[in-house]
């Protein structure tokens, strides 16, 4: 295997104390969030004790201030064990970083610290029924009244949907002006007006409660906006290449779990009597996935070392979102051919793997969009 250069010993030290935490906290309760359709919110309170959530977060406001490489570590810790209801990533390496960019210093006090203990739960309200990847067509709406703005619209896919305690509304403040029309605002649950539909029923990220929102009415004060009027849009498209990353870097480590699951079934289960995994087939077939992940590997580490640099581009973010997404699909699916008939049992954490990848292909952008944003930037 080639060394991995990107991390130091001491975020070893932190993988090590993340893994024991999965290990006893969440692993041995997975398969019951599955079936309740979320995780225990308890389990956030104990992450962020542990100091897991949000680590980014600057040290003045509660967080511990250090760079993206510790949340890294939490999301491949969470992808290689399988543990795909935990919502922290999104939480995390998504929702929270707009709080830390575009938040006024008010914003920053009031939430900051409660989105690291665990107290606040974050999501971010973008996909709309008729609008997913093309987030220029949204219709929710935020209409100045006085000091206020008034919100009307609807959400769904919105990953933490149930658990959110603040959500990020991506609104249409000018319709007229398309994507300069775009405005960001921060929603707590329990405003009037705004309600959490039901938990959705997905093929696969059983444990993760996805919901629909609703916005009736929902009349917020002006601070309320995040960052500033119109440039909702702008915001978006800059911490996207941070939101790609995300879902590569959990492509690749579920991936390789899977893969590393499946050699020691290959290696115990016998066929013909001999083992599976003295066929030229498997071996052929293991060679060659191990060395996709491999290559994989190296350039998304590459990605995040330039991401720590803050020079990780929109192109080369889409590049690694389609590469690695794409190869988690072949992966699962050559591991579940592997296992035969027992792949698909969702006992058998390669189904459950299986229909857990394939959404990673559609959220964050679809692998289309990927291909166009590489496309128009080599033909431009």
């Amino acid at each position: 295997m080639i060394p991995r250069t990107v991390y130091e010993p001491e975020h070893e030290m932190f993988r090590e104390s993340v893994r024991k935490f999965l290990e006893t906290e969440a692993a041995p309760y997975h398969e019951q969030w599955e079936k309740d359709g979320e995780v225990d919110r308890g389990l956030w309170n104990k992450a962020g004790e542990q100091g897991f959530l949000a680590p980014t977060v600057p040290e003045e406001y509660g967080g511990v201030g250090v760079d993206f490489r510790y949340n890294a570590i939490v999301d491949e810790e969470c992808a290689r064990s399988g543990l795909t209801g935990i919502g922290w990533g999104l939480h995390s390496d998504i929702a929270v970083p707009y709080i830390v960019r575009y938040g006024s210093e008010e914003q920053k006090q009031k939430y900051l610290p409660k989105c690291v203990s665990g107290e606040i739960v974050t999501a971010i309200a973008m996909t709309e029924p008729a609008a997913g990847s093309d987030l220029q067509g949204i219709k929710t709406t935020a209409v100045k009244d006085g000091d206020d703005y008034i919100i009307n619209g609807s959400k769904t896919f919105i990953t933490n949907g149930q658990h959110a305690d603040l959500v990020v509304v991506v609104a249409k403040t000018d319709p007229q002006a398309g994507a300069k029309g775009t405005s960001l605002f921060l929603v707590e649950a329990g405003t009037p007006g705004f309600e959490k539909g039901k938990n959705l029923n997905k093929i696969g990220l059983k444990a993760q409660d996805t919901s629909e929102l609703f916005f009736q009415d929902v009349r917020v004060p002006k601070d309320a906006l995040l960052g500033e009027e119109g440039m909702g849009f702008v915001y978006l498209m800059q911490d996207l290449p941070q939101e790609r990353l995300n879902i590569a870097i959990l492509a690749v480590h579920s991936a390789q779990g899977i893969l590393e699951k499946t050699i020691e079934y290959v290696t115990e289960r016998k066929a013909f009597g001999k083992s599976i995994a003295t066929f030229q087939n498997t071996q052929f077939k293991l060679a060659e996935l191990d060395t996709e992940l491999t290559s994989a590997t190296v350039f998304l580490d590459r990605c995040l070392e330039l991401h720590i640099e803050e020079k990780l581009d929109a192109v080369t973010a889409a590049k690694a979102k389609m590469l690695t997404t794409d190869l988690q699909g072949k992966v699962m699916d050559e591991c579940l051919q592997l296992h035969g008939g027992y792949g698909y049992m969702w006992e058998y954490p390669v189904a459950r793997a299986w229909a857990d990848a394939r959404v990673q292909r559609i959220y964050g952008g679809t692998n289309e969009i990927m291909k166009l944003i590489i496309g128009r930037e080599l033909v431009k």
